[in-house]
């Protein structure tokens, strides 16, 4: 669903309550997901002052792999967006909205909403995705020879190797290797 950029203007607000099946677009710019549930999306678009305002709450479903064991985690989101743009040309005019982060600049005359729900979907997809079993238990993944730490282990193992070496034999280590 989009937008023209003529038709925000003439209308001044647009309400919408739509549902959008994004996980075609999604699996092909982020290979990771396994499965996305239909987004129901319901908000605004809105021009006011040469701005283009897009304010919206987007539901949904999305099964990734554990980052740990790889097994199917489904994380349910509700995210609210409100995301602003601009006209190249408005924004020669009003230089001082080059120093706002939040301030979109259109490429081309109209606003896709499509798009702006499956940026916003990657965008809130987290690094750590644990299962809840894996959440509540603190064990992780070792074998022959290896191990993986927290970071807090790692700086327990830092800490007493330091202060091994700070015995009166530490200089004699390693000396009949």
């Amino acid at each position: 669903m989009q937008w023209s950029l003529n038709e925000i203007r003439k209308r001044e607000t647009i309400n919408f309550d739509e549902v959008l099946d994004l996980e075609k677009n999604l699996k092909e710019r982020y290979p990771e997901v396994i499965s996305l549930t239909p987004v129901h999306v319901v908000g605004t678009v809105s021009y006011e002052d040469g701005l283009y305002l897009l304010d919206y709450q987007a539901d949904y479903t999305l099964s990734l792999p554990s980052t740990r064991s790889l097994e199917q985690v489904n994380l349910v989101n509700d995210i609210p967006v409100n995301e602003t743009f601009v006209t190249e040309d408005y924004l020669k005019e009003e230089k001082n909205l080059l120093e706002d982060e939040n301030v979109l600049v259109l490429e081309r005359d109209a606003i896709s909403l499509d798009e702006s729900v499956a940026d916003n979907i990657i965008l809130e997809i987290p690094l750590r995705v644990l299962t809840p079993a894996e959440e509540e238990n603190d064990n992780l993944p070792s074998g022959n020879d290896w191990e993986i730490l927290s970071e807090e282990d790692y700086a327990l193992k830092q800490e007493e190797k330091e202060s091994e070496k700070k015995s009166p034999f530490a200089s004699l280590d390693g000396l009949f290797d």
